[in-house]
């Protein structure tokens, strides 16, 4: 049976159906604990209605095991369940790319992404593993569910009871997140139909299509909308202001002190204009903080990001930068370039083996984020001379905001990105002029 079977499959039959001749899980004895750290994302889709289609993020991140088809199969779930939810799924995990790796291309994958809802699983080192969900509780808005491993095989070793039993419900108690237990559940539907691990598995880790539904069978049951829960913990970390009732006009300027680290406006469906904008007196093209390098093009062979991270030392402009490689060695780890900013201009040249810092500071390559000798070793084929690597580098803020003039917009939010990445603290925000908004969003990570 193929993919997409498989998920024709999964949508007539119920989110825990599993391809072929293996039964369904079996609902969990106590599913008290389910869903307890995701429900604003889940009240945000069982809310939704045709004339307010809340929006909705989810990322998938991780490596090879989150690059696999279970995921679509989750998301045609949630679709399903949920038709009004704007949902959006976005998956940007890197196969091969332990925790160790994760934890430098998260600087541009998962912060900047900003998503409601974290799906995550990724081997490799425990300490780098907490860097990243750290960090994406001091950086973004997002609830985590923290997946536990599925089954290989019979035995377990030291590492990995440590890891499962040990290191993730620890992180998962000490951020807030929800732990979804997948080793415990696959184990007892492994035991409950006296099934063996390899029955799951194509090779001696990665999942053949009925381990792929038993995998999106056991993460969508942990999806789940609780109204019975407290709000306590989720509630203040998002807020919309509604104009006219929290905050106002007061003739051509509108003002909200905030208490977050991003801050958004969402239109009216109709009336339009624009206005300045102005946070703690300031545009806010004027803080650094608003840039960031994004994701660069992949390497020859395997297509992994070229580089794991790129930094800078001095402000940033939005720009196209392109990154010419020569002279590679057998190993891919030697090599000169030059780089070139389409604003910037001829930026510098370097080697492989030492950092380099470009001409203007808005460059920072570190000698371990280079990836094409890891494309070399893995793929076995040579780097080409010449080969260049593309990246922008994008702002996440605007100086002016422009209200639509959509008309009837379907229930759809009209939301624009005012500022996002600014200190988690307290800014005063400035609207000058006069647009069509509905509310002003202010979004507060949890962990300062």
């Amino acid at each position: 049976m193929n993919a997409s079977k498989l998920l024709v499959l999964l949508i007539l039959a119920g989110p825990a159906a599993l391809a072929g001749e293996f039964p369904k899980p079996r609902p969990p004895a106590d599913p008290s604990g389910y869903g307890v750290h995701i429900q604003r994302t889940m009240t945000l889709l069982a809310t939704s209605t045709p004339e307010e289609r809340n929006k909705v993020r989810i990322l998938f991140y991780g490596q090879s095991i989150t690059v696999q088809n279970w995921w679509k199969l989750v998301e045609a779930d949630l679709r399903q369940r949920f038709p009004n939810a704007d949902l959006e799924c976005t998956n940007l995990a890197l196969g091969g790319f332990a925790s160790q790796l994760l934890v430098r291309t998260a600087e541009y994958d998962l912060y900047p992404f900003y998503p409601d809802l974290l799906i995550f699983h990724v081997y490799g080192h425990h300490v780098r593993y907490e860097d990243i969900i750290r960090r994406t509780r001091e950086r973004t808005t997002a609830e985590i569910l923290i997946q536990t491993d599925h089954v290989t095989s019979e035995t377990e070793d030291d590492w990995t009871k440590k890891m499962n039993y040990t290191f993730l419900p620890a992180y998962a108690k000490k951020y807030g997140c929800q732990l979804s237990r997948i080793r415990e559940s696959w184990k007892q539907y492994l035991k409950e139909n006296s099934l063996k691990p390899q029955q799951f598995l194509r090779d001696a880790v990665h999942l053949n299509e009925h381990g792929e539904a038993l995998m999106a069978a056991l993460v969508s049951q942990e999806l789940v909308y609780r109204p019975d829960l407290p709000q306590d913990e989720w509630k203040g970390l998002v807020r919309d202001y509604a104009v006219g009732k929290d905050v106002k006009w007061e003739g051509d300027r509108l003002t909200l002190e905030f208490d977050g680290n991003r801050v958004v406006a969402l239109a009216e469906p109709i009336g339009g204009g624009k206005c300045r904008v102005l946070i703690d007196g300031k545009k806010p093209s004027e803080f650094p903080e608003l840039y960031h390098h994004a994701r660069p093009s992949g390497t020859a062979n395997i297509g992994w990001p070229a580089i794991k991270a790129i930094g800078h030392e001095k402000p940033l402009v939005i720009e196209e930068w392109t990154l010419t490689c020569t002279g590679f060695n057998d190993t891919a780890d030697d090599f000169r370039f030059s780089i070139v900013g389409s604003k910037t201009g001829p930026d510098g040249e370097g080697t492989a083996k030492q950092r380099f810092v470009s001409k203007s500071g808005r460059v920072v390559i570190e000698p371990d984020d280079w990836v094409f000798a890891y494309d070399r070793k893995v793929s076995n084929k040579p780097m080409p001379d010449g080969f260049k690597v593309r990246w922008w580098t994008t702002a996440l803020f605007r100086d002016q905001f422009e209200a639509p003039t959509l008309g009837d917009y379907a229930g759809h939010e009209l939301a624009t990105t005012l500022a996002q990445g600014l200190p988690n603290a307290r800014h005063k925000l400035e609207l000058i002029g006069k647009a069509a908004l509905k509310a002003i969003r202010v979004c507060r990570p949890p962990v300062r």
